[in-house]
């Protein structure tokens, strides 16, 4: 159960990030560099935003993470396919977890990442939207800081494409921090 000061936390938490983010990969720029590390193989996306920015009455802060094993990759004439695992929590109790794909188009520094994730979504005192099993299609922009850290910006939109007996959907924003280890 989410008492009031895990809200206020969270809430915190979502408005702090941001700055903590840009203060952890600009201190990290070059230490990979200096210490002539192996390419790391596994990556940690950390973002928080706001769940169904579209919906005045459902939106809700949110956090997450979202893992990506980078031995799994495949060079495809779509770019670098990718298995993806995560899930997010909002402020409301809703849950969401998922495992997908992605795909990963870099363009000098600037990384554009499409996904496709189905999850299971537990509304909580969140919104219903209609099923337990969601489909999440996201895009993400990313601007590399280093070579093993990047920021960016995604947007989502969650969908039980009419698998249930109502399909509202959500859609919402998040900033990110991608970091390989």
């Amino acid at each position: 159960m989410i008492t009031k000061y895990m809200l206020k936390y969270m809430k915190l938490l979502n408005r702090l990030l941001l700055p903590i983010i840009l203060i952890a990969g600009l201190g990290s720029t070059s230490l990979a560099e200096e210490e002539k590390l192996q390419v790391p193989n596994t990556q940690l996306n950390m973002y928080s935003g706001m769940f169904d920015f579209s919906d005045e009455k459902q939106r809700a802060v949110l956090v997450g993470f979202q893992h990506q094993n980078e031995e799994l990759y495949r060079d495809t004439f779509l770019g670098t396919l990718s298995p993806i695992t995560g899930g997010f929590v909002t402020e409301n109790q809703a849950l969401y977890a998922y495992t997908g794909v992605e795909w990963n188009f870099d363009i000098g520094p600037l990384n554009f990442t499409p996904s496709f994730a189905p999850g299971l979504y537990g509304e909580g005192k969140g919104k219903d939207l209609g099923h337990i099993l969601e489909f999440k299609s996201e895009v993400q922009a990313s601007w590399s800081l280093s070579k093993n850290s990047e920021l960016g910006m995604s947007y989502n939109h969650l969908s039980n494409a009419s698998l249930g007996d109502k399909n509202p959907g959500a859609n919402s924003y998040m900033f990110n921090f991608l970091k390989r280890f």
